[in-house]
């Protein structure tokens, strides 16, 4: 079976990127955020060019702010001497600081606006992109233990995309500041930027440990959190809740939630107790960079007769740079955790998705062959199926029969397309199913298997419709699938008819419930999804094995009455079975017998053997 296998999935640390304990590397800093550029341009390009343009203003404007506040105060300082145009000059300074104001007022009034939309667009696109790719893989992959660890990963990162992206914008904005602050401590005085540059080195390597063993604490405590997550989403279901309480667990896994809960925090309240010194010192060492650098400009402004302004423009620009860097240490904590399954979110989208064949399939075919099929599922060396032939012509009534386990379902999912087989063919009038297009075959057919889907978000009538979306609804064609199904007494007993929901969960707008549908009504829905789609080729895994046996009998009447019709049925009731014009038994993934029911009771083998009782 061609694409058999899958990545390795083991540990921390993965390649594509995935971050290991200690957090990523400068380099793989540079190259995920080249990549999630990448993304976020291919998705909404207009999302860089205002966040660019907001880190800009974010870092620019309040510096500019600050140099034009001391510019004010110099000259109200040389107003108040008795300098006539510094009087003027200080008005000027202030209408442009006013204005500066008004502009980050009026931007970050904005930024909140642009930074929802742009988080909703991103998450919405990148969302829609992961669950195309992931309902378009082959097959294959949905039993494959390996890819859905990636695709579980991958979902995580893309709930975090928008938010790693806008992480990055801030460290941008936050880069741009330090830099623009050492640029204008220059101009004030050299030592300035340099007593800067000194306080921030230290600082920054003691944060940026701070925050590296902040990750790895958090990683090291990630499967507490997940116990405890996993036992949340089990009591708040409903279909688990009867079992809780009928075996008396309920109270058990509240108390293991808690204990849960109380080691994760402990153990993060004696990781903070220790990091205290380091903070002190961190703390420290900037309180003197900024106190250095204001007591420098006093002496300056005494001694030299330096402009009295340049007190409040250093110490504005030495706290919002060292506020900036350390915003920048805390979001690089942060983005360690958004970027943890980059590697895999790539990983997940270069999986090839099924494309099938070039060759469309116009018409039901006059004969399905299946011609020497084995089967193994991936990663599994056990054949489910082994050397399987038979034909199947257009009309024919076909019982597939056998003990659970002996590959029957398996079988059903070759036919369908949705396994190639490991070795042998399965031809539509002689071509290779894989020669066509998956969704020329699909069109072809009706399957309704044992774990068929209920639309519990959906009303009755729409999960009969569901079963072909791509034409037009009509009433006539709704009810004769009703009728067919022995559904329609189901539906006439609904408060609200065919548009009541089926789900108690749910509710009208007049406040109506929805209903909660046996297992027996469920099925008949189902088949009636099955009638309304129409199609030339039915196949059925267990369709009644929840309704009594006189509606079983009259549904497949109605299901027998079609003469063009190519019926595939998997079934253990005799009375059902006995109806088919050929009858295959599977008995460890190989057909041991075969012909009518009436020539497989006389033969009095295998399969007189399995319904015995039932003859």
């Amino acid at each position: 079976m061609s694409g058999h296998g899958g990545s390795g999935s083991g540990g921390r640390s993965r390649r594509g990127g995935r971050i290991e304990g200690s957090g990523l590397s400068p380099t793989a800093y540079l190259r995920a955020a080249k990549d999630i550029a990448k993304i976020t341009w291919q998705a909404t390009p207009w999302t860089i060019v205002l966040q660019l343009a907001g880190a800009v203003v974010t870092a620019v404007l309040p510096i500019l702010t600050a140099w034009f506040a001391g510019l004010t105060t110099t000259a109200l300082a040389a107003a108040f001497a008795g300098d006539p145009a510094a009087g003027q000059q200080a008005i000027l300074y202030v209408i442009v600081t006013a204005g500066l104001g008004l502009v980050l007022t009026a931007w970050r009034a904005l930024e909140q606006y642009v930074q929802r939309l742009s988080r909703y667009t991103l998450e919405a696109r990148v969302s829609d992109i992961m669950y195309e790719r992931f309902l378009s893989l082959d097959f294959w992959r949905y039993d494959d233990k390996d890819t859905i660890d990636v695709y579980d990963r991958a979902q995580r990162f893309s709930q975090f995309y928008a938010q790693a992206f806008q992480t990055l914008s801030r460290m941008v904005s936050q880069i741009i500041t330090l830099v623009t602050s050492v640029i204008a401590l220059t101009l004030v005085g050299w030592w300035l930027a340099v007593i800067l540059v000194a306080a921030i080195i230290p600082g920054v390597w003691i944060q940026f440990r701070l925050s590296r063993a902040q990750v790895r604490h958090w990683n090291s405590t990630v499967e507490l959190r997940r116990q405890k997550a996993t036992i949340e989403r089990a009591m708040f279901q409903p279909e688990h809740i009867a079992e809780l309480r009928l075996y008396g667990v309920v109270r058990h896994l509240l108390d293991l939630r808690q204990q849960l809960r109380d080691l994760d925090e402990r153990q993060r309240l004696v990781f903070e107790r220790r990091y205290i010194p380091l903070r002190l010192l961190a703390d420290f060492i900037e309180l003197v960079a900024e106190a250095g650098s204001l007591v420098w400009v006093v002496l300056q402004i005494i001694a030299h007769q330096q402009p009295v302004g340049q007190f409040l423009t250093v110490q504005q620009i030495v706290s919002r740079a060292l506020t900036a860097m350390n915003s920048f240490v805390t979001e690089i904590a942060s983005l360690d955790e958004q970027l943890a399954n980059l590697g895999d979110y790539q990983l997940f989208m270069d999986y090839p998705v099924r494309q099938g064949g070039t060759k469309t399939l116009t018409g039901p075919p006059q004969v399905i062959e299946i011609q020497d099929v084995s089967f193994h599922y991936p990663n599994s060396e056990r054949a489910v199926l082994q050397h399987v032939s038979m034909r199947i012509e257009r009309g024919q009534r076909v019982a597939i029969v056998g003990e659970n386990g002996a590959g029957k379902s398996t079988l059903i999912k070759l036919i369908s397309g949705l396994y190639r087989p490991t070795s042998g063919r399965i031809l539509l009038d002689g071509v290779d199913l894989q020669e066509y297009s998956t969704e020329s075959w699909h069109d072809q057919l009706a399957v309704l298997q044992q774990d068929y889907l209920a639309y519990t978000f959906a009303s009755a009538q729409d999960n009969v419709r569901y079963g072909d979306v791509d034409r037009e609804f009509t009433l006539d064609a709704f009810d004769q699938a009703l009728r067919k199904a022995e559904a329609r007494e189901i539906i006439d007993g609904l408060p609200k008819g065919p548009e009541t929901y089926v789900h108690p969960w749910m509710a009208h707008e007049d406040g109506t419930r929805g209903v909660d549908l046996s297992g027996g009504q469920w099925q008949r829905l189902a088949l009636a999804r099955n009638f309304y789609r129409n199609a030339p080729v039915v196949i059925l895994d267990e369709p009644t094995s929840a309704i009594d046996a006189l509606a079983e009998s009259r549904i497949f009447n109605h299901l027998f009455a079609d003469g063009d019709q190519t019926l595939i049925i998997i079934s253990h009731r005799l009375t059902t079975i006995q109806r088919a014009d050929r009858i295959f038994m599977l008995q460890q993934g190989r057909i041991v017998e075969t012909g009518s029911a009436q020539e497989l009771i006389a033969k009095r083998g295998e399969f007189y053997t399995m319904f015995e009782s039932q003859v």
